[in-house]
């Protein structure tokens, strides 16, 4: 695919296409792309709306064509493994705070303020729609009284036109939306589209196949002795963060092992409601033809057959165990391809010691390693715009500046095992060590705010206990 750049090069030459029929066609072939249907599949089945719900029973007709039937059990089941890996993933990688650290204090303060609380709830959110979609969409802007904020945009909205086959710098943006207006008391739902490049925005709008121009603005405006002045990032404000470098959701690896365990259930559901203990033959029964057959062992569950009078019942058996080893090797499947951890596994029966509990999230820790990845190079991108804001507005030049991004992994451990392994690694390595690994402990220097607390409560309480150099101690402090 040729990059923005390369197309508007070769516009007059090659291509007598203005902008606007630019952005009109990628929307056109965005909307109807394979890449943005499978982000709203992964978002259904994140939603556990699976394919199986729309599924309808059908029967082979009196016509010999398939028909659906309305007298036989129709259970749709779906089962929420995305949902379940997707939380996993994103409690595992996403659910402790990340930090963003540096050696220069004033910096520090700085990336506190925009790496807050609320930048890491949202970080959650944008996680989850990466795995869902296979990447999600950050977009930087100014809000209402000038601060520099970030918000997460739905990543079937976001149409990128790379400059680069890496994907890694961006020529352009188009973002497209539907917006809900009310003209003359009528309801009506119009398109927005617009066209974001370093130059600035353009927008427009459709409606009922008329797509038009409204207008061109900067990024964003400054007013300055009550005159508003217009400025553009050097970079399009929009920050990609991916799942992985290839681009693909979770629901493309394991799509048709769920909708095989979800019909394999749905059908073996029916059986049970639909099939007796027994079907009937019946025999000298002449004029049945094929299709009246099937239909009549698929509804009524009886035969009609040629021969000598008679008349009776013929035991049907499930095959229970082929059903079970089936549905049992699709679990398997789901959760080797979508890297995660079966919490049902024959393996959790008992406390695993530390070395089983590694393994068992080996597949979930190198998933979280190659979208950590990804996500450090989307941060830098991010710190970019942070950069360029305080050299703007507090004239601090930051960017030469080394700033580490640090994700704490929310690792499920044998706590038995490791309050043991703490409790002999005193007088082996230092209390501070040992408490930032105890799992009982949040944060090292609250805990130790609170033990020294205690030992001072404890000596008012207690005066002579620990002996005459406690007593010293205390005297010096007082002193």
């Amino acid at each position: 695919m040729n990059t923005l750049h390369e197309i508007l090069e070769n516009l007059d030459k090659n291509a007598p296409m203005t902008i606007d029929e630019i952005v009109r066609e990628e929307v056109k072939l965005w909307q109807s792309s394979e890449e943005r249907k499978l982000m709203l599949t992964g978002q259904e089945y994140y939603r556990v709306k699976n394919d199986i719900l729309n599924r309808v029973r059908k029967a082979i007709g009196p016509d010999g064509k398939l028909t659906q039937v309305h007298n036989l059990a129709d259970n749709r089941i779906p089962h929420g493994f995305i949902r379940k890996l997707v939380d996993q993933k994103i409690g595992y990688l996403l659910s402790k705070p990340f930090l963003a650290q540096t050696k220069d204090v004033g910096y520090q303060a700085h990336l506190n303020d925009y790496f807050d609380q609320h930048f890491r709830r949202m970080l959650k959110n944008v996680g989850k729609n990466a795995i869902n979609s296979g990447k999600a969409w950050v977009q930087v802007y100014y809000d209402e009284v000038g601060n520099l904020a970030f918000q997460l945009i739905p990543s079937e909205e976001v149409i990128p036109l790379w400059r680069d086959s890496a994907h890694t710098q961006l020529d352009a943006v188009i973002r497209v939306y539907d917006q809900t207006v009310y003209v003359a008391k009528q309801k009506k739902t119009i398109t927005k589209v617009e066209f974001w490049s370093s130059e600035g925005v353009r927008r427009y709008e459709s409606e009922a196949g008329d797509f038009r121009y409204v207008d061109f603005a900067a990024h964003f405006s400054e007013v300055k002795d009550g005159k508003e002045e217009p400025y553009n990032w050097e970079r399009v404000p929009f920050i990609c963060f991916k799942y992985n470098d290839e681009e693909q959701p979770l629901i493309d690896l394991i799509k048709r092992q769920v909708d095989d365990y979800d019909r394999k259930i749905s059908d073996n559901s029916n059986n049970l409601e639909d099939l007796p203990n027994s079907l009937y033959v019946v025999k000298d029964y002449d004029g049945t033809s094929a299709s009246e057959f099937r239909r009549n062992m698929a509804i009524y569950r009886v035969a009609f057959v040629n021969g000598t009078g008679d008349l009776k019942s013929v035991s049907i058996e499930i095959d229970t165990e082929a059903h079970k080893t089936h549905i049992g090797q699709l679990r398997k499947d789901i959760y080797e391809f979508g890297r995660g951890v079966d919490t049902q596994s024959e393996r959790f029966g008992s406390a695993p010691s530390g070395i089983a509990l590694q393994h068992l999230y080996a597949d979930l820790d190198l998933d979280a390693n190659d979208m950590e990845s990804e996500f450090q190079a989307s941060l830098e991108q991010l710190l970019w715009f942070i950069d360029q804001h305080l050299y703007n507005s507090a004239k601090k030049d930051y960017s030469n500046v080394l700033v580490e991004f640090i994700f704490n992994r929310d690792i499920t451990i044998n706590e038995t095992e490791a309050v043991k392994n703490a409790k002999d690694s005193v007088g082996i390595i230092s209390d501070h060590t040992i408490r930032a690994n105890h799992p009982w402990v949040s944060s090292v220097e609250d805990e130790e705010k609170w033990i020294e607390k205690e030992r001072k409560a404890d000596e008012i309480q207690y005066p002579n206990l620990g002996g005459e150099q406690n007593v010293i101690e205390r005297d010096n402090e007082q002193d």
